[in-house]
């Protein structure tokens, strides 16, 4: 089951050249840009406008086919910020949570984790998400609710884990091993925990 069956797109955006040189307006096979999961596919009847979403595992980005290379590169970019931005604003509920732990589990642990229940909960403001192994239940902090999604996906992940090994042992840190962005997610996550220990600044008062 796919991440999100229906892409979203980082709405399309009106391309500006900056004069550099144009190329012939002929259409290329796709091809996969400076990232392997960062796909880019040029049109001769795309003149203006970049636009991008998600497929699977990759990002799609579409540009017009007389773009440079340089233009290509900026333009890549500036859409990846438009899909995190607006990924980092999805909140999906109880359900499609659940469909979430099922694929992960599937495409992680080969379908061996498997919770009677996934929700989100509002009173776990300590820890990001919890497991109890005997009534397959799990729970996730409301708190990672807006976060990008491949840190929601670790989380899950890290609690459909304590289903196959309820302890922190070597054992249950191999079994992380199998998600790609676990490093990356903890950091996001560590990088919130700091960030809400640090001294709130006073607000200012008005004249």
């Amino acid at each position: 089951m796919p991440a999100d069956p229906s892409p979203r797109i980082a709405g399309e955006t009106p391309a500006r050249s900056a004069g550099t040189q144009q190329r012939s307006a002929t259409d290329r096979p796709p091809r996969a840009s400076a990232t392997s999961a960062v796909e880019v596919r040029r049109s001769n009847r795309r003149s203006r406008t970049v636009s991008a979403y998600r497929e699977g595992d990759r990002t799609i980005v579409l540009i017009p086919a007389r773009m440079s290379e340089a233009e290509e590169q900026r333009w890549v970019n500036v859409m990846l910020d438009k899909l995190a931005a607006q990924e980092s604003r999805r909140v999906f509920g109880d359900s499609e949570l659940a469909e979430r732990a099922e694929r992960l589990s599937a495409q992680y642990f080969e379908g061996r984790a498997r919770p009677a229940s996934v929700r989100w909960v509002t009173n776990q403001n300590t820890r990001w998400g919890s497991c109890t192994p005997a009534e397959g239940s799990i729970r996730l902090s409301h708190r990672l609710q807006g976060m990008p999604e491949y840190v929601v996906d670790y989380v899950l992940v890290h609690e459909l884990a304590h289903l196959l090994v309820p302890g922190h042992g070597p054992r249950f840190w191999r079994l992380l091993e199998a998600y790609p962005r676990t490093e990356r997610a903890r950091g996001y996550l560590e990088g919130v925990v700091a960030a809400d220990r640090l001294p709130q600044l006073p607000a200012a008062r008005g004249e």
